[in-house]
């Protein structure tokens, strides 16, 4: 049996951490990488978007894109961010993001990232024992070589047997114990979820303090995650003698399951209870991304298909357990002319589970059309 390994964060790990800030790291998996029907699709499908610009061609040729478009997380399916580096044995939590948008991508445009090493620090974290907090830079270029995308993403490297001895779950209740009413709300309020689409928000028309439309999520559960890999896989997950070939070359990724006796890969801590437990933790888990691509899915919801997000940050304070419901909102905290004379607005965004913890509090700033002119906003983008 080959059980989930229990690493150390040791000096000369942090030594090797040291030698490689600023090192431009390989993209070893790379899961989308041209923007078809198909691919933006799929990875819609797999957040739980429906909003016809993603899906619909002839939709899309009436909007000022022209044809059909990716969602602008659709860039996380083609990298996920960051890449999980060193330190054998030692748990890797996505810990937030902050992220950047030049140029939309169009169906047809093939998607290049980069990842760089930017830092790390070194923590003593109540969950973790000592932790490793390291920093990141993903780019993303197309087919021209423009830059379409930056994300920066930050992560937390903990001693597993730490987390174990703590273990998290103190007093909630998993699986949550929903009643039929409580269920027959989540799933009334997931089905009123609307999109703006076509109907241009102009930038005279929001006010401070304006309230976004809530979006909701959940009960998270395995089809969901399913979903999202399907879309968005951020790991190369494959099957029998392919997956075996990967663990042979790579042991430090899987662990033996010890219900099924089947190798698993780390990464199943998000739909696996077996290598949740072992990582110390009561119950599989959302990925920070993931959660990420549902906040732009509430803001493209609200800006309809002439706003444009400029960034989109956001810290992943708690998880996201199979059971939870979240509900995302957002207010409008001020609104302002950018340097170059675009009209923005600023949301505060929020994740709220059932329990009331706020576990994705964000900031996101949009640049909105003006009512003189509704499409300068996405013109702009498109100019070679």
């Amino acid at each position: 049996m080959k059980p989930m390994e229990y690493g150390k964060i040791t000096d000369e790990a942090i030594a090797a951490f040291k030698k490689r800030v600023g090192m431009q790291l390989r993209v070893s998996h790379q899961f989308n990488e041209e923007a078809t029907r198909e691919t933006i699709r799929k990875f819609a499908d797999g957040i739980g978007d429906s909003n016809p610009l993603w899906h619909n061609s002839n939709d899309a040729a009436d909007s000022p894109y022209k044809r059909l478009v990716a969602p602008p997380s659709w860039l996380a399916s083609v990298f996920p961010t960051w890449i999980l580096q060193g330190l054998p044995g030692v748990h890797a939590i996505h810990a937030g993001t902050e992220w950047e948008f030049y140029r939309p991508v169009m169906a047809g445009d093939t998607i290049r990232p980069e990842s760089y090493f930017t830092g790390y620090e070194i923590k003593k974290c109540q969950f973790g024992g000592k932790t490793i907090v390291e920093h990141q830079e993903a780019r993303y270029y197309n087919q021209k070589d423009q830059l379409v995308g930056i994300a920066r993403p930050a992560g937390f490297r903990m001693e597993r047997e730490a987390m174990v001895e703590l273990n998290q779950q103190g007093d909630i209740t998993l699986p949550h114990p929903w009643t039929e009413s409580e269920l027959e709300k989540i799933e009334e309020d997931v089905l009123n979820e609307k999109e703006r689409g076509s109907l241009p928000l102009f930038w005279e028309d929001v006010n401070e303090g304006d309230q976004l439309p809530v979006i909701t999520k959940g009960p998270l559960g395995i089809t969901d995650m399913i979903a999202y890999c399907i879309g968005a896989s951020p790991i190369a997950i494959k099957a029998h003698g392919s997956s075996l070939k990967e663990y042979k070359r790579h042991p430090d990724w899987c662990f033996r399951d010890s219900l099924t006796y089947s190798l698993e890969p780390i990464y199943s801590v998000h739909y696996n209870q077996s290598a949740a437990s072992a990582c110390g933790l009561p119950y599989p888990y959302d990925l920070g991304t993931q959660r990420h691509c549902w906040l732009m899915q509430l803001l493209t919801n609200w800006m309809g298909d002439y706003g444009w997000i400029k960034t989109c940050n956001a810290k992943y304070t708690g998880f996201v357990y199979f059971s939870d419901a979240i509900r995302l909102s957002g207010e409008v905290t001020n609104k302002f002319i950018g340097d170059d004379g675009e009209l923005l607005v600023e949301v505060k965004t929020a994740c709220i589970n059932q329990r009331g913890k706020n576990v994705m509090p964000g900031l996101s700033v949009i640049e909105l059309p003006s009512c003189r002119d509704k499409n300068q906003v996405i013109n702009k983008k498109l100019i070679d």
